[in-house]
């Protein structure tokens, strides 16, 4: 060790950290044994300001406190009818709530271990198959209440032991507590009085707090009443409504279309039952009427074990499934400690490929069945079908036809291209497109835009699906060795046309020719290789870089090769034709130059600088020679 010591100069301080790791003490050594203490006006901030996304969460956390002690009581011999009440007593000075659950509630010892003692939950002492039952288990839910509170008292009597007495617990903001035996008997359960602090009246407002009860707890299999004088007035329905009985299906279209509309103001196009066993998860999902952003991710409402998580959870379907918005309740994910998400983990992703599931087979259903109800599906989520299709190989076989893809002939479904072409032609990028797009049509020929998300990618995969189908990738420089060749007489009347178009685009990579094609209208067609193309965009990204980049984008372009670019001129266009016959080398250059950078324009290429120079210098002499003539 000392060898080791002298070599080393920070050995010292690792020897020091194993020994903190190992709790490897000499014989003799003195070690005092400290308790962390929490400052709980520090929790309060962590709970309000940064776990919980409002503040009237704390609903919440009564509602499932309540809903545990119910469960818990309703293990015990002897049979009890399950409530909870909610009273608001609008006093003078501030209003307070009552909570009140006849549920297993406290002894004396479970005070002091379960309510003042931050992390600990007596949902934890439960084994086995019962803890599934416990919504909460973090130890934290009452003291949510100082999020809104700074007193909160507490009267509980315990159900375990006949003629246990009763206790009143009064904690404060400031980290302290008192418990005392109650003074009069009541029966067992546990009643929380919460006075509103002033900066939170506005939370205890009675509708605004009974909807958010009804919100948090809509699903709930406990009665919740809202109680006012002698008046209760239940809050929570008896069952979720995916789980009601319907007379027809028609009725239960209605219902669950309704369901929809109230749970997110949105008239949706259809409804489809969800179920997961992995995660225990039963509901239901919304079709979107109308086409969702693929960068926005959809929020979805769940509960877990029937009470409100989240109404943001945007990880419990797959990613392709952005056309749904759907209210699901889950008994077996892990919640977050917020209780507002779920935790990344093998159940959760069972989950979402079983509910993906359910998706797929809802659509492959429609595809026998509902035909018309597929297609108005399609019209509005395609990209989503495509996504999943790029995924699933089966689903691919069975939807691909109906799948709508941009052509150079307007937008035609894949089935009817297929019939159509034998070679399914197809440009990478929208540029690419948009470039050839018009000239191929008017060559007759059928080009797709494969620029699209998943567009190239399921293109690609059409042979191994559809044998008999071919796919072919095509560009403009492609396409241009298609187009016509001149005749003898023709090339020689346009051979001054191309050398000095020559001369005009040396400087720019670019090099002339002249051929016939269609549209007659368009006098010339700009095409550029791969690796044209890479040097093309490493020399945009120069023109705007440091000194430094601009040094490292040199040594790039040195390894793009030449890649030299076509401009193809068309002879079947009246202005190249009149070009063809100029023998003016200056006019001939200047108006190379200007119809080069209105072919780049075309094809939707940037422009460098000195291509933004040519087109003014260009424009400002032409119109000079047409003032001088």
């Amino acid at each position: 060790m000392v060898a080791l010591l002298n070599c080393n100069p920070s050995a010292f301080a690792l020897v020091g950290l194993l020994t903190i790791i190992h709790g490897r003490y000499r014989d003799g050594d003195t070690v005092n044994q400290h308790n962390f203490q929490i400052n709980l006006r520090g929790i309060i901030d962590l709970l309000s300001n940064h776990l919980y996304s409002t503040p009237h969460t704390f609903l919440r956390e009564l509602l499932q406190n309540g809903v545990d002690a119910i469960a818990a009581r309703s293990r015990l011999p002897g049979k009890f009818s399950p409530a909870i009440g909610i009273e608001l007593i609008e006093g003078k000075t501030a209003p307070t709530l009552v909570f009140e659950d006849n549920g297993i509630g406290l002894t004396e010892e479970e005070i002091h271990r379960f309510i003042a003692t931050i992390g600990e939950s007596s949902k934890r002492l439960a084994r086995g198959e019962e803890a599934g039952d416990f919504i909460g288990q973090f130890g934290i839910g009452l003291l949510s209440c100082f999020v809104v509170a700074d007193e909160i008292t507490m009267i509980t009597r315990s159900a375990r032991v006949s003629g246990a007495p009763g206790y009143e617990w009064r904690g404060r903001s400031d980290g302290t507590y008192s418990v005392r035996e109650a003074q009069s008997e009541f029966e067992p359960g546990t009643r929380v009085f919460i006075r509103a602090r002033e900066d939170a009246r506005s939370l205890f407002e009675h509708d605004v707090l009974f909807e958010r009860v009804r919100h948090y707890g809509g699903l709930l299999p406990v009665p919740i009443h809202a109680v006012r004088g002698e008046t209760r007035r239940r809050l929570n329905e008896e069952s979720a409504p995916w789980r009601a009985g319907y007379p027809s299906r028609r009725a239960e279209d209605e219902a669950m279309l309704e369901f929809g509309r109230q749970a997110f103001e949105t008239r949706f196009l259809d409804w489809i039952p969800l179920k997961s066993k992995a995660g225990g998860v039963d509901g239901v999902a919304f079709v979107l009427p109308y086409a969702a952003s693929l960068a926005a991710k959809q929020k979805h409402r769940v509960y877990l074990k029937n009470m409100l998580l989240t109404e943001s959870a945007d990880n419990l379907l797959p990613e392709w499934a952005f056309f749904v918005r759907c209210v699901v309740n889950a008994t077996n994910l892990r919640p977050t400690a917020s209780r507002e998400s779920f935790y990344e983990d093998k159940a959760l992703s069972q989950t979402q490929t079983e509910l993906g599931e359910c998706l797929r087979n809802y659509l492959m259903e429609l595809k026998q069945h509902d035909r018309e109800q597929l297609e108005r599906l399609i019209a509005v989520h395609h990209r989503s079908f495509k996504s999943l299709a790029v995924e699933d190989d089966e689903f691919f076989r069975i939807i691909a036809d109906l799948l709508p893809f941009e052509t150079s002939h307007g937008t035609m479904a894949l089935g009817e291209i297929r019939r159509n072409e034998r070679v399914l032609r197809y440009a990478r990028s929208v540029d690419q497109f948009r470039q050839i797009s018009s000239v191929a049509a008017a060559q007759g020929y059928c080009v797709v835009n494969g620029g699209y998300a998943w567009d190239t990618e399921l293109l690609e995969r059409v042979p191994e699906v559809f044998g008999e189908t071919e796919v072919e990738q095509v560009d403009a420089s492609e396409l241009v060795q298609s187009f016509e060749d001149l005749d003898s007489e023709e090339h020689e009347q346009a051979f001054a046309l191309l050398r000095e178009a020559d001369a005009a685009l040396r400087p720019y990579q670019c090099r002339a020719e002249i051929k016939k094609f269609l549209p007659e209208d368009l006098p010339a067609l700009y095409s550029l290789s791969a690796e044209g193309q890479f040097r093309r965009s490493v020399e945009l990204t120069k023109e705007v870089s440091s000194e430094l980049w601009s040094g490292l984008m040199d040594s790039l372009a040195g390894n793009a090769g030449s890649g030299l670019s076509e401009l193809t001129f068309n002879y079947r266009n009246p202005l190249v034709q009149r070009l063809a016959k100029l023998q003016e080398p200056r006019r001939l250059r200047l108006a190379a130059g200007v119809l080069y950078v209105q072919s780049l324009l075309m094809g939707h290429h940037p422009l460098k600088g000195r291509e933004l120079e040519l087109l003014n210098k260009g424009l400002i002499e032409l119109l000079e020679l047409g003032l001088e003539s």
